[in-house]
């Protein structure tokens, strides 16, 4: 499930410029160096490497397309091609170990229409389509199957199931459902058997991502303080929505057991991802922004101390992953576009 950062795309996608974009210098950004480019116009997010650090997988939206659809390209941001099949709407991909194959989620399989938008008369909403499945795929997007186990034909009961990453290791995915009423985290083999639900508190639970060793977890997740705040949370599910402004970070085992909360800002607070070391954790916040409009990145321990601001895009930095050898990183930004809101892949080498 992407943040909906804006809703103008620019026509025209450029080439890839060579060497680092000397105005995005930010002197700030101590852990950030040789920060590059990777896309060019419209609304380009949730980028992840491939575990030899060769390619990137990634969502895309520009020019006259209606919804996201999943792109691959080299770490260079060259050989930029879509592996999805242009229809629906798409969310979340990424790589197998193998290299050769990618997992995402799109609603092809109900409908090749895309889904309507949410209604914003109830504010700022993500929509939880129903119709969501999650796919295997060869790289190519070839041998294209299902992998949630759920029916997506139409006029059939369907779920919620995106979000889905898989284990350094190979063995398990990750991923959340409605699939038992409420948003969860489950995990399954690579096959999409074995579905084993990891989280059992009322909110939402997702956006997860396991630790490099692979015995953790780390997602984002929304608790309530008031009975009328679970309603609120409640009456937007059986509508198909949610609403992100409050969300904090909690870690677990691989298996859901200890789970605890890691940030307490009370914030909207997003996109974590393990260090190579697994001893901190960066994610996306509007913790600094009063008005709540602007994301940054953010390191904190595991613990929830020692935190520490890593970008200051000015508008909105999130989607952070570092590659395998923990010496780059890959996140999404406002910054350097050319229209309001316009969103692309950087990358960097990162400086611990």
């Amino acid at each position: 499930m992407r943040w909906l950062v804006g809703m103008f795309c620019l026509p025209l996608l450029a080439v890839p410029q060579e060497g680092p974009l000397k105005a995005l210098h930010e002197p700030r950004e101590v852990h950030l160096r040789n920060v590059r480019q990777l896309t060019f116009g419209g609304q380009n997010a949730e980028a992840y490497w491939s575990l030899d650090g060769k390619k990137i997988v990634f969502q895309s939206m520009s020019g006259d397309m209606k919804a996201d659809q999943i792109y691959t390209m080299d770490a260079a941001g060259n050989n930029k091609r879509m592996v999805s099949t242009g229809k629906g709407r798409t969310t979340c991909a990424y790589w197998l170990p193998n290299g050769r194959e990618i997992i995402f989620a799109s609603t092809h399989g109900y409908s090749p229409d895309t889904p309507p938008e949410p209604d914003r008369s109830k504010g700022y909403v993500w929509p939880i389509y129903p119709y969501y499945t999650i796919y295997r795929a060869n790289a190519d997007g070839t041998k294209l199957r299902p992998l949630s186990s759920v029916t997506v034909e139409p006029g059939k009961e369907t779920f919620y199931n995106a979000e889905a990453t898989v284990a350094p290791n190979g063995k398990r995915i990750i991923f959340t459902s409605t699939r038992d009423g409420d948003i969860e985290l489950y995990s399954m083999n690579l096959e999409g058997s074995d579905v084993k639900r990891l989280t059992h508190t009322p909110g939402y639970d997702g956006g997860a991502y396991y630790s490099p060793d692979s015995q953790m977890i780390v997602w984002r997740a929304s608790r309530f303080d008031t009975p009328k705040e679970l309603e609120d949370y409640q009456s937007l599910l059986k509508q198909g929505l949610v609403r992100p402004s409050k969300m904090e970070i909690w870690i677990a085992k691989a298996d859901g057991s200890e789970a605890r909360q890691v940030t307490r800002n009370g914030k909207a607070n997003f996109a974590p991802f393990f260090t190579k070391d697994g001893t901190k954790i960066i994610f996306a916040s509007n913790m600094d922004d009063p008005r709540g409009r602007k994301f940054e990145l953010y390191l904190i321990g595991l613990d929830g101390g020692r935190i520490e601001r890593v970008t200051y895009g000015g508008e909105f930095d999130s989607f952070p992953m570092f590659s395998p050898d923990g010496k780059r990183i890959v996140w999404a930004s406002n910054r350097n576009g050319i229209v309001p809101h316009e969103t692309n892949i950087f990358v960097a080498d990162w400086v611990p």
